[in-house]
């Protein structure tokens, strides 16, 4: 990666996030970062967590807005700020700012979860909804900032921003100086900027790599030098962003080792393991860096790997859905659709299979007139719990020697 900055020329120093640190540290959780046996038996390397999903507002937004905050002057606090957002961005900088009797006003794209709304609001902010889009809110919040004086709180383009966020690796490494790799969530790109200013100036300078989903390569396209397309639906909405930052672009330029693309089945997969294995709850974005580990386990082997829990809001209809996902890509939950006769008794015949084989049936429905059988044939998609994928394939295996047809009905 060839760098346009040198490190001495960028205007975040690691000065100036232990001031941040010492700025914000009585007013934000000091998370814990603790080193997981299970995931590291599971990825070959030393995996150590830091769970910023346990900051108040539940992600490490609050120490970049908080930062920014404390560094306002009195007229500046009398007046107010504004952001643009609909995430995590606008609940810490409306927390705080609460907290400090600064008023904030938040611009949100009309069609924001009611949810995130009401949090907001929740926390004291003046809520402005507008646009269909996020560059329109964005747009938007700007033409306020200059209409009514007010200084604008940018999610990620801040130096003062990106030394609040860098405070989490000053925590991390202090917590756990084994750490030689830290692996962190990409959007804008604040968070890597700033902890990557405290990686490359430890004791020992640390290897740091991004973890981007790969529906919003945006930064990983910048620093490669590709085109790959920007967009979709991605469990990681907290870091699809379509343009990275222009000022943390040359941060990552000039100190970040690598960025890796991230599936959306291995996002999906890290966070079900995280509520499986380590017991919390974290939202797509901060699943990512486990994602990245299972994505490319070999780039690290035998290392000793940081990960950031960024954030933990996620909508509870979504993590379940995710969840019972995973069930099915590892066989324990399963869908088969099998081919009977409409004849009475059938369904018993069928069901003694899954008796037989020790599988729970959990529903079953049926399907007489969308087929292509015959008028006489009936199919029954029947979900059921299994052990594991060797057990549903013995299931499927005593369905077909009974003489029924199935399908497994393949989760995406």
């Amino acid at each position: 990666m060839v760098s346009l900055d040198n490190p001495e020329t960028l205007p975040v120093s690691l000065d100036d996030i232990k001031q941040a640190h010492q700025r914000i540290k009585n007013a934000i959780i000091r998370t814990p970062t603790l080193y997981s046996r299970t995931l590291s038996d599971l990825i070959g390397a030393g995996v150590w967590l830091k769970f910023e999903n346990f900051q108040f507002t539940a992600a490490y937004k609050e120490r970049g807005a908080l930062n920014k905050l404390l560094s306002l002057d009195k007229v500046a606090r009398e007046r107010g700020v504004i952001a643009a957002s609909a995430g995590n961005h606008a609940q810490g900088l409306a927390y705080h700012g609460n907290r400090l009797d600064i008023p904030v006003t938040i611009v949100m794209p009309v069609h924001t979860p009611t949810v995130k709304v009401e949090q907001t609001r929740g926390h004291g902010a003046n809520i402005v909804l507008y646009g269909e889009q996020f560059d329109e809110s964005l747009a938007h919040a700007l033409e306020l900032a200059e209409k009514d004086n007010l200084t604008f709180v940018h999610p990620f383009n801040d130096p003062a921003i990106i030394a609040g966020q860098g405070t989490v690796a000053l925590e991390m490494l202090e917590d756990a100086p084994a750490i030689d790799t830290l692996v962190v969530p990409v959007g804008g790109g604040g968070l890597i900027s700033g902890c990557a200013v405290v990686a490359k100036n430890a004791d020992r300078p640390l290897d740091v790599i991004g973890a981007e989903a790969e529906l919003y390569p945006s930064m990983y396209d910048y620093i490669k030098g590709k085109n790959l397309p920007c967009g979709g639906d991605t469990l990681a909405e907290g870091i699809a962003v379509q343009v990275p930052g222009q000022l943390t672009r040359r941060f990552v330029e000039a100190l970040v080792d690598d960025i890796l693309l991230v599936s959306e089945s291995n996002i999906e997969h890290a966070l079900s393991l995280i509520v499986q294995i380590e017991k919390t709850i974290v939202e797509g974005a901060g699943a990512a860096g486990l994602g990245a580990l299972l994505s490319h386990p070999e780039r690290f082997q035998g290392r000793q790997v940081g990960i950031i829990f960024s954030g933990g809001n996620i909508d509870t209809r979504l993590l379940a859905n995710v969840l019972l996902r995973d069930l099915a890509r590892s066989g324990r939950l399963a869908r088969l659709r099998v081919r009977m006769k409409d004849q009475a008794g059938q369904l018993y015949k069928v069901a003694r299979v899954f008796h037989d084989q020790q599988a729970n049936i959990v529903e079953i429905s049926y399907q007489r007139i969308f087929t292509t059988l015959p008028a006489k044939g009936l199919c029954a998609d029947i979900e059921c719990e299994t052990r594991d994928q060797a057990h549903l394939r013995h299931l499927i295996d005593a369905l077909r020697e009974a003489g029924y047809g199935v399908t497994l009905i393949e989760p995406a």
